[in-house]
């Protein structure tokens, strides 16, 4: 489970602000961030199916992904952290690469994609949930969306907290730019719960509550479940990225920046 909130091309200093939190149980290896190596895909990376949640690319390739909260499980199913990992990889645009995946939907359990070409402000959204819709492509409108574990935009009452929050600190910040580890401390590690009322009961009451927080905390028959890290990508005008990770290492929380520069004539192979 993880949750995300993004401005997309309609503010002044950045076409992309990205805010996320990876939620998964803090006994799965996970690697931080930093660069693969290929030298080329900048991410955390899943210790056990090599995958990622969020990652992007020196050439201007971004993807990201959630788990889509649903009850049955395929445990054949291929996992769902190679999608950003493939569409990085790819030379397809976001268009193409959706439909590559046309005939694959039910090769996964329940998932929200997100894959961007920065270099062309290109940002498509990709989900095979209903399942019986098959693959949904819809292009990302500007302006500011949450990603949760239903679909975009979906107004849960943990959505919904952060994507207000997130308005309203880029409204007092106007044009000016702005501190990303203030607004990671601001809107990421929330520990707010909503009504048992307003969850969306798709699992058991005891397991729900605590994920209805922005930032989650859950001890389960499996073992402690959460927040393991948070991650900030932030595109400048100028073609400068800043990719910063919180994350949660043997029971310690660690931070690092990584910027680079896009490399266009990269995007144009």
């Amino acid at each position: 489970m993880c949750i995300s909130v993004f401005i997309w091309n309609s503010h002044p200093l950045y076409p992309l602000l990205l805010l996320l939190n990876r939620d998964e149980y803090h006994s799965r290896p996970t690697l931080p961030l930093g660069w693969w190596e290929d030298g080329e895909i900048l991410g955390g990376r899943d210790g056990e199916a090599g995958g990622t949640w969020l990652a992007c690319t020196k050439n201007g390739r971004l993807a990201f992904v959630t788990n889509v909260r649903e009850l049955k499980s395929n445990f054949q199913a291929k996992s769902r952290g190679d999608l950003p990992v493939r569409f990085l990889k790819s030379k397809n645009s976001p268009k193409e690469f959706a439909e590559e995946l046309v005939g694959e939907a039910d090769h996964y359990q329940g998932f929200n994609l997100i894959v961007a070409d920065l270099c062309s402000m290109t940002m498509l959204y990709i989900t095979n949930r209903p399942k019986d819709d098959g693959l949904s492509v819809i292009e990302v409108s500007p302006g500011i969306h949450v990603l949760s574990n239903a679909k975009l935009d979906t107004p849960w009452p943990k959505a919904q907290r952060l994507q207000y929050s997130f308005k309203d600190l880029l409204d007092e910040n106007g044009e000016a730019e702005i501190s990303i580890e203030e607004m990671v401390a601001n809107l990421m590690r929330d520990v707010t719960k909503d009504d048992i009322s307003k969850l969306p009961h798709i699992y058991p009451s005891e397991f729900e509550y605590p994920l209805s927080a922005i930032f989650v905390e859950a001890d389960t028959p499996m073992g402690l479940y959460g927040t393991r890290s948070t991650s900030a990508v932030v595109l400048r005008t100028s073609g400068d990225v800043s990719f910063y990770e919180r994350h949660l290492e043997k029971d310690l929380w660690k931070e690092q920046t990584i910027c680079y520069q896009i490399e266009k004539e990269k995007a144009a192979l």
